[in-house]
């Protein structure tokens, strides 16, 4: 592989989530895969031990070396960097580089159970992967799956990766997406995001959390990430946008809800003021089979499982979790922890590659749109 090649392609810390779960397994597993290498190289974040009993349990080869914090560089580099993880010999699909963090408790967590320790060694690759990330190590950040429960038994009450990355950088308008790349599945040119506008909340909490500003926040987060999405797939940089209903519907005229006249449309109308390409409140059984077909490049969602169901359906695998309103580049597999699944040899790396290819495009992206504003 050409040296300048490997040197141009961002340089990413992939976070190593619960130990007890499958994310060990699905790094490991993706790291022998050469397509993860074509779009990026990497760094794992978290303990060493752990990664390699997953390296193990795939049945890979590869070498797990440590790295330290001072030897870690993104961008272009002159010269290729003999003795390190990213040789320009093509090595670097033999070798995981591991960045060792934590209290070292995490390999005495055992599979598939949920574990304070485990939650602990979560929370410190993700501190860790944001403080490389802020300081210019590394170009973004993949997170393996972390168990909710697991977190809040180590003390640290975040409903999951989203609202802690949002702390941690410090920021309060911001969006879970979930994201089908152009494919089989997804007719549309640039994918298809889902935008969510609540997220960890009981069902009963939905009603009270939804106000024309959310709505229209996340309309334009929504906006926002496509645009960067379709200036990579060499598209024009003007979304659309589908705003789902929150009652069956649409509430058929105040029948079953009038949440559509007094919150959601209102909002619909002051993004379409404000210049975006936005429809809205659909019926969702309706809509989603739309945007599937590539009428939408987006859909904004009232709740957690109204956009999650329809994309998993659509893609389990293939799905990307993508933070947005951060100043980071953040994406995630769409999965959880898979405690059915973990330590078996079974785990799925389709879903950790696909995040990694997005988190690529989305940090080229950036560079593009720096470049461009001067």
């Amino acid at each position: 592989m050409n040296e300048n090649r490997m040197d141009d392609r961002p340089l990413l810390a992939i976070t190593m989530g619960d130990p007890a779960g499958i994310g060990p397994e699905t790094i490991a597993r993706a790291w022998a895969d050469p397509a993860m290498h074509e779009v990026c190289r990497a760094v794992v974040v978290g303990n060493s031990v752990v990664l390699r009993r997953a390296v193990k349990v795939v049945g890979s080869r590869a070498e797990v070396v440590a790295v330290e914090e001072e030897s870690l560089t993104r961008g272009t580099a002159s010269e290729p960097r003999r003795g390190t993880a990213w040789d320009a010999d093509g090595s670097s699909i033999a070798r995981i580089p591991c960045l060792e963090c934590g209290d070292g408790e995490a390999e005495f967590v055992s599979p598939a159970m949920i574990d304070p320790r485990g939650g602990q060694a979560a929370y410190d690759s993700l501190v860790k992967a944001v403080e490389l990330t802020n300081s210019g190590r590394v170009d973004g950040i993949v997170t393996a799956p972390l168990h909710k429960a697991a977190l809040w038994q180590a003390g640290h009450h975040y409903p999951g990766h989203t609202e802690l990355l949002a702390e941690l950088c410090g920021v309060r308008d911001f969006a879970m997406m979930l994201y089908l790349p152009p494919g089989e599945t997804v007719r549309g040119p640039a994918g298809l995001g889902v935008v969510h506008v609540t997220l960890h909340m009981a069902l009963r909490d939905v009603f009270a959390s939804l106000d024309c500003a959310a709505i229209l926040s996340k309309i334009h987060l929504a906006d926002e990430a496509l645009r960067r999405l379709r200036r990579f797939h060499g598209l024009g940089d003007r979304p659309r946008i589908a705003v789902a209903a929150l009652n069956p519907h649409a509430g058929e005229e105040g029948l079953f809800g009038d949440e559509e006249r007094t919150v959601i449309g209102p909002a619909v109308e002051r993004a379409r003021a404000e210049g975006l390409d936005v429809v809205g409140p659909l019926p969702t059984d309706t809509l989603m089979a739309a945007a599937r077909d590539g009428r939408y490049d987006a859909v904004v969602a009232m709740y957690h499982d109204q956009g999650h169901i329809a994309i998993k359906l659509l893609g389990m695998h293939s799905a990307v979790n993508v933070t947005l309103g951060l100043p980071i580049v953040r994406t995630s597999v769409a999965h959880g922890t898979a405690f059915d699944l973990a330590w078996q040899g079974r785990a799925e790396c389709s879903g950790m590659i696909a995040a990694l290819r997005v988190a690529a495009q989305l940090k080229m992206t950036n560079d593009e749109i720096r470049v461009s504003k001067g």
